[in-house]
């Protein structure tokens, strides 16, 4: 089944605009090689080399140092055409053959096929490339489907999604009717998720028992990766991995090394915690001395978070039967932890670096983030008493920071109390930068020239 994904567009734009090949990279199983083929049919041919699937491909690009030595070994090895000016290569899992990348600024030279690349764990698999086509590849990092491009794919009108913007942009309340349908949509992409095999397998079959399965699946092959491509600590990684769900569904959230080992040091384990971020399966939130901007700079290493990259792979990671108990609002359920992973990972996919902040006179804020230059707390609440929320009181209540707003995700409509928006929690699809165009500056040089 064909999904929307705002990728499609992006991809569609970047080679209308430019001569450049676009390496997308990203977690296993989040839509890279679909969308890469999606690109192919808009060509007259198409050539797909999967370096895993055909290992002996790796070895056939060994040592590449021309255009036409690439192209001539690509011939070699496919029986597609390789029309000028009409042809999309698309060279896959190049975690397994460097060389392809490093051959990019040669093929772009070139210029008579155009390329796409794309694979797993280039964080992790990539960082020794001894030459970096700077300035001829432009990189996308891929995530599931966020909550916008979920309940497009659920047939929600661009109507209704152009009045819920509205009622963002305005602070106004959301007609109550859908506003209920939107919680329950929230609740259902709790347990989904923005896989898209999972989503497809969703609107396929609408069978929850299938959906876990094929969650389950994609968690048994983060594991593996772990085990095939960590070249240390293996044990350590998986170790952390598993851990993500009960480390959340704790009171405070916060990722405590003492569940490793008693004698756990953030020294020793945080190569291992970066593994995960960089094979993409995991979302680290560093915890924040001061909310001043730039929070990087505030950034506490060894106090953090650990998010899964995918609200649905969490889901099926905790107890069995905890699906239906979710989309019901089940009050036994902790809906804290799958609330914040959602934001996490909104934030992340909109291009956000999230942040908490925990002070022991004020309390603790679930997210600071920048957004339009400004920092903006976050608070997340999942039950009835969302206006209770002391720490953030006491942080906009504290000069010397003097933040403008705060915003509270929570079940309840909109509303706006002083400095205090209460946004339903879907509303996090519209929590992001707005795009601002540069244009032209000239200085003035009067009396210099």
């Amino acid at each position: 089944m064909a999904l929307y994904r705002k990728l499609t567009q992006y991809i569609s734009d970047f080679y209308k605009n430019t001569d450049r090949v676009l390496l997308l990279t990203g977690a296993r199983q989040t839509g890279k090689t679909y969308a890469a083929r999606q690109l192919g049919k808009t060509f007259r041919s198409f050539v797909e080399i999967n370096f895993i699937e055909h290992p002996e491909a790796v070895e056939v690009f060994k040592n590449v140092y021309s255009a036409d030595e690439v192209l001539l070994r690509l011939s070699a090895i496919t029986s597609s055409d390789l029309i000028p000016g009409q042809t999309l290569v698309f060279f896959d899992e190049v975690q397994r053959c460097e060389n392809i990348v490093t051959a990019v600024k040669f093929l772009v030279e070139d210029g008579r096929f155009r390329y796409i690349l794309s694979g797993s764990l280039l964080g992790v698999e990539l960082k020794g490339i001894n030459s970096q086509p700077v300035g001829f590849m432009g990189i996308k990092e891929v995530f599931p489907l966020d909550f916008e491009e979920f309940i497009i794919n659920m047939k929600v009108s661009e109507a209704v999604i152009g009045e819920l913007r509205r009622c963002w942009e305005e602070r106004k309340p959301v007609d109550s009717i859908i506003h209920e349908k939107m919680l329950q949509l929230f609740r259902l992409y709790t347990v989904v998720g923005g896989m898209p095999a999972v989503v497809s397998e969703y609107l396929s079959t609408n069978n929850l028992s299938n959906v876990l399965t094929v969650q389950q699946d994609i968690v048994a092959l983060y594991r593996m990766d772990i085990s095939q491509y960590a070249e240390r600590d293996k044990l350590k990684i998986k170790e952390i991995f598993d851990l993500i769900p009960s480390e959340l569904d704790a009171k405070n959230k916060r990722f405590i090394l003492k569940n490793l080992n008693e004698h756990a040091k953030m020294s020793r384990y945080e190569d291992s915690f970066l593994w995960l971020k960089d094979a993409g399966v995991a979302i680290p939130v560093y915890n924040v001395e001061e909310p001043k901007a730039p929070l990087k700079l505030a950034e506490t290493r060894n106090l953090f978070k650990l998010f899964s990259n995918d609200v649905g792979l969490l889901a099926a990671q905790y107890a069995d039967g905890i699906q239906l108990k979710l989309i019901m609002g089940d009050s036994s359920i902790n809906f804290g932890a799958i609330y914040e992973n959602v934001i996490a990972e909104e934030l992340l996919t909109h291009g956000i670096t999230p942040y908490y902040y925990n002070n022991k006179k004020r309390g603790e804020i679930d997210f600071v983030v920048n957004i339009d230059g400004e920092v903006v707390p976050v608070e997340v609440k999942s039950g009835k008493d969302y206006q209770r929320h002391s720490a953030l009181n006491n942080l906009m209540a504290d000069s010397p920071y003097d933040l403008a707003e705060a915003v509270i995700l929570c079940n309840g409509n909109v509303e706006v109390v002083g400095k205090l928006i209460y946004m339903p929690v879907y509303m996090v699809m519209y929590l992001r930068n707005n795009e601002t165009q540069l244009g032209v500056f000239r200085p003035d040089m009067t009396g210099l020239l």
